[in-house]
């Protein structure tokens, strides 16, 4: 594969391309960022702060804040409720994987900043079939979050008439879907179908699965034109504030009490520590594309001055071949055998990676299937798992 000789991102990264120097346009992308006014920027945010007050004077809520429970969305909760003083409504989609430690940072996160919450949690099996159809569909076990995330939150919008949804990370900070200079996606009803979706509902229903489209209202996004007439405006925090996710997770423990837990695939624990199933989606795109969330987190390390180059190719990307525990239990709820796992994966290959074997490492862990939280709280209740 061809890397960047900067990071150790590949050329099979959604959107990278590549310098006459060989490096990558996110490694240029953070060189730009080191010279953005963010003062200037941060005065723009405080005028669309301010517009949303006064636009939702006379209502309980002036903005709305997607949350997940993770490091971002509660850093996104400390800057707009402690600092700026907004009144969020704030809304999760669930994707019914929670671990004990995503349920633990969520409501410890309502609690400390006493903030209305509206969660939505697709069914069991419901999420079983979608996960089926996600690996054969986009070649990822994760459709219906990708998709949920970016849907309720803007049907939640629009019923309670909240016209400004506060993202945390900008798209372009870590990967090449755009740079700081040149932010090529406007966030509209499709935002996530672009960047992570793929995939409409209406061509996830599948009538041998038990997929209905009525299955997946809460999946769609609204049309356009309701859209544009409910006057949504989407922003990412990361845009107008300088995003340090390391910096902002150290706070975030220390000042708040958020923890972070073992994630599989990547030597970092605070990524996706809502979620059991982190590994299994770092491992497919590792499949399809050569490279998992280690090389992303050591690319990103990389820029910060934190690792070496060599080392992260030495020590950190051969955790991307690891086969996550996790693999287990998609298995079990999918109904797929680890060969047909392996044959399907093989179809979502990139073209440059055709000819390539793929390494896979066995887990020299001592395997330890993840528990959904509702299983460690049986545990711990002493109640009969089966019931």
């Amino acid at each position: 594969m061809i890397r960047c000789i900067r990071c150790c991102m590949p050329s099979t990264q959604e959107g990278q391309a590549f310098d006459e120097d060989g490096i990558c346009n996110v490694c240029i992308s953070s060189e730009v960022k080191m010279r953005i006014d963010w003062r200037s920027r941060k005065d723009e945010l405080i005028e669309i702060l301010e517009n949303a007050k006064e636009n939702h004077k006379n209502d309980p809520y002036d903005c709305l804040i997607p949350i997940s429970g993770g490091k971002d969305s509660t850093y996104q909760l400390h800057v707009l409720v402690k600092e700026f003083g907004m009144r969020p409504l704030c809304v999760t989609f669930s994707h019914n994987w929670f671990s004990s430690v995503g349920i633990y940072n969520l409501f410890n996160a309502l609690e400390k900043f006493s903030v209305d919450h509206v969660m939505f949690t697709p069914n069991r099996s419901l999420v079983n079939k979608l996960a089926k159809k996600s690996l054969k569909s986009i070649g990822d076990s994760c459709w219906h979050c990708h998709a949920g995330v970016g849907a309720f939150p803007l049907k939640v919008a629009q019923d309670y008439g909240i016209k400004l949804v506060i993202w945390g990370e900008s798209a372009v900070e870590h990967s090449s879907r755009g740079t700081y200079a040149n932010p090529i996606h406007k966030f509209d009803q499709d935002y996530f179908l672009n960047v992570s979706a793929k995939t409409r509902p209406k061509d996830m229903v599948d009538t041998e699965l038990g997929i209905s489209e009525k299955d997946l209202r809460a999946f769609s996004t609204p049309t356009a034109e309701v859209y544009s007439e409910s006057k949504i405006i989407g922003i990412h925090l990361g845009d107008y504030i300088y995003w340090d996710e390391e910096r902002q997770t150290e706070f975030v423990m220390e000042e708040y009490g958020w923890i972070e837990t073992k994630v599989e695939g990547t030597y970092k624990g605070y990524k996706s520590a809502e979620c059991i199933m982190p590994g299994v989606h770092d491992f497919t795109c590792y499949l399809k594309r050569g490279y998992g969330r280690s090389a992303f987190h050591a690319s990103a390390d990389i820029r910060s001055g934190l690792i070496t180059r060599d080392d992260a190719l030495e020590q950190l990307i051969p955790l991307d071949s690891v086969k996550p525990n996790a693999l287990e239990y998609y298995l079990e709820i999918t109904g797929y055998t680890e060969k047909e796992f392996y044959e399907i994966m093989n179809t979502k290959k990139k073209s440059e990676l055709e000819l390539i074997d793929i390494t896979i490492r066995d887990n020299p862990t001592p395997f330890v299937r993840p528990k959904l939280f509702i299983e460690d709280l049986k545990e711990w209740l002493n109640i009969d798992r089966n019931k």
